[in-house]
């Protein structure tokens, strides 16, 4: 099969090109989510020509030399096909984390606490290594709608009430803490006296002034 036309390699020769703009419905505005498409269209094609598949601003582009009109021709089928429902692709942490502007922290929080629902997990194999990971994917239509009901502005203010309010419950507890240390401490001259009276808190009733 001759050689197709990559960005690294400029050259004058005629050449077939075929665009397919993507909706926002499919990108969500990321280029993050783009490239994860890119990469999931070129998975599906030929190891030999799966360069010639590139994105540009707002979709893909598919460029090959003229001399290869039937190989251009089925990719571009097959590129066509692939892209048939794309929009439902699942998300990557990566893709939802571009999508949402949060941190990977963010992500993990509020996924362990359910404000953000998975739609399962994906396993794959590092390229060029034995180990696997494991993730967590999403629904693109439920990351849709929480982009645009804008829950990440509202879950980040729960975020800093619960934490204030963290705060100041282990402030209280350390002084409550402090205060039972406190009156745990109790002079040997206050519980020989108590002893020998046989009255509890004897040294406290009068120093109160009541027996004057």
């Amino acid at each position: 099969m001759p050689k197709t036309k990559t960005k690294s390699k400029e050259s004058d020769d005629p050449e077939l090109i075929r665009e397919w703009p993507l909706p926002v419905v499919a990108t969500l505005g990321s280029g993050v989510r783009l490239k994860g498409i890119l990469q999931e269209i070129r998975s599906r094609l030929p190891s030999t020509i799966r360069k010639s598949l590139e994105m540009q601003p707002g979709g893909l582009i598919l460029v090959m030399p003229e001399t290869s009109k039937t190989a251009f021709r089925a990719t571009a089928s097959a590129v066509s096909s692939a892209l048939d429902g794309i929009a439902n692709l699942p998300i990557i942490p990566r893709e939802i984390e571009d999508i949402l502007t949060i941190t990977a922290s963010e992500r993990k929080r509020w996924l362990a606490d359910g404000r953000l629902p998975s739609a399962g997990t994906r396993t794959v194999r590092l390229p060029g290594r034995a180990r696997k990971i494991t993730f967590h994917i999403f629904d693109p239509r439920v990351v849709e709608d929480l982009l645009d009901r804008g829950a990440v502005d509202e879950w980040r203010e729960e975020d800093i009430a619960a934490k204030a309010e963290n705060r100041r419950r282990a402030a209280y507890q350390a002084k409550l803490t402090r205060s039972l240390k406190k009156k745990e401490k109790v002079k040997p001259s206050e519980r020989a006296d108590e002893a020998a009276t046989g009255l509890s808190g004897w040294d406290e009733f009068g120093s109160d002034g009541l027996l004057r």
